[in-house]
Parts: C-alpha cells; sequence; structure tokens
C-alpha cells in the first residue's frame, strides 16, 4: 500500500515537511532497539466537520507510553492536537487514520535517550481487520510478560511480537491471530482487544497483561450506556470457545465481528449479536450520529 505521494505532508519536530523529504537519523535507539512511542488514531468525516476521535485520549497515553520508558516528552498535547487537525488540512483528508511516533535523538547505548523526537502522519485507510467476521487462530506466541516490559505502553518494539503472530496465522489460512497471556489465558488480538459473549452479558479480558485499548474504554462506556453488562476478568480458552460470539476493537480495526477461533465456529448470528449492537453505536458515536459522549 502507498502511504505517502509526492505531495503528502508529515508534521516533523514542529514543522511541516513534505514526507518524501523528511530524514531521519541511522544511529537512533528507535530503528536498532525498537524505544519508540506511538499512537494509531482515526479522524472521522461528520456531519458537521472532520473530527479527531478521542483526540486528547491518544496523545495522553502516548505521553504516558514515553514516561513508562524514559523517552522525554516535552511537548504540549493540546498544540499537537491543533497541528494534527493543520496535517488534515495539508493533505486535504477527510477520513483518515494519523500516526504520532516519538522516537529517540542518536543514542546507541541501552540508556533511555535525553532527547527525542515527534513525527505525525496521516494517510486514507479502511478498517484494518476488514469488515467481514474473521478466522482467528490462537498464536504460538503470547503476549510479552509484564514482568518483562510495561505493557500497558503502546512501545515499538512490543510490535515485533504482533508482526510474527500475524505472519504466523496468516501463513495457516487466518485472518487473524489471538494471543494468550504468561498464563495462558486469553490476552488479545495482534493489534486489538477482545471481548466475548455469554448469557447475554460481555466479558473482557482485565488489565494487567493487555494494552488498555481506548476503543476498549468506549466500548464499555456503550456498555453502560445501552445497559448492557459488561465484565472484566480472566477468561480462559474454554470460555472463550464455549462464548455465544466474540469480537474484536480497536482503533484500526474499529468493531470487528470473529466467526471462528481455531476450529470452533460461534453459532449465533452476528446480527443477533452484542458486538453487532456494539459495533452499530461505535459507528454512530464516531460519526456523531448519535452524541453518546454528552452522556458518557
Amino acid at each position: 500500500m502507498q502511504y505517502y505521494d509526492s505531495n503528502s505532508v508529515i508534521y516533523l519536530n514542529g514543522s511541516f515537511v513534505k514526507a518524501a523529504e523528511a530524514k531521519t537519523d541511522l544511529y537512533g535507539q528507535s530503528l536498532h532497539y525498537g524505544l519508540a512511542a506511538f499512537e494509531g488514531i482515526r479522524a472521522y468525516k461528520t456531519h458537521n466537520a472532520t473530527r479527531i476521535f478521542k483526540a486528547a485520549a491518544h496523545f495522553e497515553r502516548l505521553q504516558r507510553s514515553c514516561e513508562l520508558v524514559g523517552i522525554p516528552y516535552p511537548w504540549d498535547n493540546k498544540e499537537l492536537i491543533k497541528k494534527t487537525y493543520r496535517l488534515l488540512e495539508k493533505n486535504n483528508l477527510k477520513d483518515a487514520y494519523i500516526r504520532p511516533l516519538v522516537y529517540s535523538d542518536p543514542n546507541m547505548t541501552l540508556i533511555a535517550p535525553e532527547k527525542a523526537n515527534i513525527m505525525i502522519c496521516a494517510w486514507e485507510w479502511g478498517a484494518y481487520l476488514g469488515d467481514k467476521q474473521l478466522k482467528v487462530c490462537i498464536s504460538p506466541f503470547q503476549r510479552p510478560n509484564p514482568k518483562s516490559t510495561f505493557v500497558e505502553a503502546k512501545i515499538s518494539g512490543h510490535y515485533v511480537n504482533s508482526i510474527l503472530a500475524t505472519t504466523d496465522a496468516k501463513k495457516r489460512g487466518f485472518d487473524e491471530a489471538l494471543l494468550l497471556d504468561a498464563n495462558e489465558n486469553v490476552a488479545e488480538g495482534s493489534g486489538a482487544n477482545i471481548f466475548i459473549e455469554k448469557g447475554g452479558k460481555l466479558y473482557t479480558p482485565a488489565l494487567g497483561n493487555i494494552l488498555a485499548g481506548i476503543t476498549r474504554a468506549t466500548v464499555i462506556e456503550l456498555c453502560h450506556m445501552l445497559d448492557i453488562e459488561v465484565i472484566e476478568k480472566t477468561i480462559s480458552v474454554d470460555q472463550l470457545k464455549n462464548a455465544d460470539s466474540a469480537f474484536f476493537c480497536g482503533t484500526a480495526a474499529e468493531i470487528i465481528g470473529i466467526h471462528t477461533i481455531d476450529d470452533t465456529v460461534y453459532r449465533q448470528k452476528w446480527s443477533d449479536s452484542i458486538g453487532s449492537t456494539i459495533q452499530r453505536a461505535y459507528k454512530n458515536l464516531v460519526l456523531e450520529k448519535v452524541n453518546y459522549e454528552v452522556i458518557i
């Protein structure tokens, strides 16, 4: 996929520059060791104007990710949000995926950097996992152990794990991978959180071994608004496979139903599931067709 062309502009350390002309140093920790923090954000064309969905929450998490691993973060988030809207205007984007990235100055040691850089780019990108129910496999790769890193931080190096899991799943004929945690309980997809439905309730893995997804939090808020009970708890593989239905959620993926886990087929029709209700409510929310945020 072509993410930019000769006219594409990015935001880089306070300036707007042509993406094709932007440069970075080849001696940085971010390139060599994966020490960088990023966010995935979406902007939607609404009936009012283009709106970046939960921009403040995303930039706050970006700052928190940097703080956890010792990457300097000298920027003002409100100013970064303004610059992001300006970036969309410069690229004539109404619906867009936005990628801020904080990366280190040249530093070949294994000590956190003293200075950092910020880049923000954007491009048109449909739902990452498509719009069809997914065939999912349980991956042989586990999510990182929380005793080995800060799993709640969105750090670039963590996604080597996701690449391994997704590549393995695709080679085996599946659409996506589901990873377990160090205790062999359900964690999350390679780039999305998971919810399961059982007996009219939704369940999702509790925080501790997963990324605290902003879309995950939005789903929980919508459930409270719609009077749907949602429970955060440890979920075993048996509970996953004996559920009535399941879905992934994430900024890139949005809300997408799961058809099968390994050879287990969810028998409930997606259109009859709670996930389908949440999918519609989420789309209405981001497009401002129904302003749930006034209430939640």
